[in-house]
């Protein structure tokens, strides 16, 4: 019997202490399992840039232990040439063209730019003749795909980024979107850090939710939305209907969105019966729309824990 491959990465009950008051991860065990795009979730706050600083042996554990391919993370280890990391925001020469900013990273790390995996890097990017301007001609968009095909030089099979869509438009954000999914596509394993709910619902198959430093959950993206139960409602007296809708059993939370209501909702709760609810109580319903998003998700899952 072959034994199964170790995840490719793993933290084991990880602990990062920086002071007595400050506790930023706390007894965090995760993996990620080969050619995943997860997604590392959490609150401002909740430990999620600090957990990948301990990955990248940038940050040393109080206790515990981070893993790549199943080995131990240590400062200089061999093991962080096959990671390509992005968890500041990138920075380039202004002056130099792209083409130009690529070359100088690579060489001082003492390689020849021969041995760069170049067209990877450049098809990964997708940023056609404007690689040859200079790079304080470009947008934020650009400079974070730039930064990207940087990492992409060396190979990697394990990409580790923190806030890769962070003050980009939305154009941007969809131009990185699509990059992170070839990355996967290529064969790399992908984590990433983000608030943007929306954006990892796009883009990642698993997610990790950690708040205070602890973990929450983990699994697959559709499973965690699976398990949200939102309704939208339109009605003629939206005041009246949060009214009744806070007093009914079983509605966690009920917030205003658009012209409606968004009702939070246990899973023992029937659109049926809300909408009687609110016809009995002199409330006129429009719309009823059943919802689910990983937003809705994330949200119960930190306050069933706040509990």
């Amino acid at each position: 019997m072959v034994d199964a491959a170790p995840p490719v990465i793993a933290g084991e009950r990880l602990t990062k202490r920086f002071s007595s008051a400050v506790l930023a991860v706390d007894d965090f065990d995760f993996s990620v399992e080969r050619g995943e795009i997860c997604g590392l979730l959490g609150p401002n706050g909740a430990g999620k840039t600090t957990t990948l600083r301990m990955l990248l042996g940038l940050v040393h554990p109080t206790a515990g232990e981070a893993r790549l391919f199943g080995e131990p993370v240590r400062p200089g280890t061999p093991l962080l040439r096959r990671v390509g990391a992005v968890i500041e925001q990138a920075a380039f020469v202004p002056h130099l063209s792209g083409m130009a900013n690529l070359r100088l990273w690579w060489e001082v790390g003492g390689d020849r730019f021969e041995n760069a995996d170049l067209e990877g890097a450049l098809a990964i990017a997708d940023l056609g003749d404007a690689i040859n301007r200079r790079v304080k001609t470009y947008s934020q968009g650009m400079r974070q795909r730039l930064g990207l095909a940087r990492v992409m030089l060396g190979r990697p099979e394990v990409l580790v980024l923190d806030e890769p869509t962070n003050g980009l438009d939305p154009g941007e954000m969809r131009e990185v979107r699509r990059l992170i999914s070839r990355l996967a596509e290529s064969g790399s394993t992908v984590l990433l850090s983000s608030h943007l709910l929306a954006e990892v619902e796009q883009v990642c198959t698993r997610v990790v939710v950690m708040d205070h430093g602890r973990l929450v959950m983990s699994g697959p993206v559709h499973e965690l939305i699976a398990a949200a139960g939102v309704v939208y409602l339109e009605v003629d007296d939206p005041a009246r209907a949060r009214t009744v809708l806070d007093a009914y059993p079983g509605v966690r939370r009920v917030e205003p969105e658009g012209e409606g209501l968004a009702v939070n909702v246990g899973h023992d709760v029937r659109r049926a019966d809300l909408v009687a609810a609110l016809v009995a109580g002199g409330v006129g319903v429009e719309t009823v729309t059943a919802r689910r998003r990983l937003e809705d998700a994330f949200l119960d899952l930190l306050e069933e824990t706040s509990r």
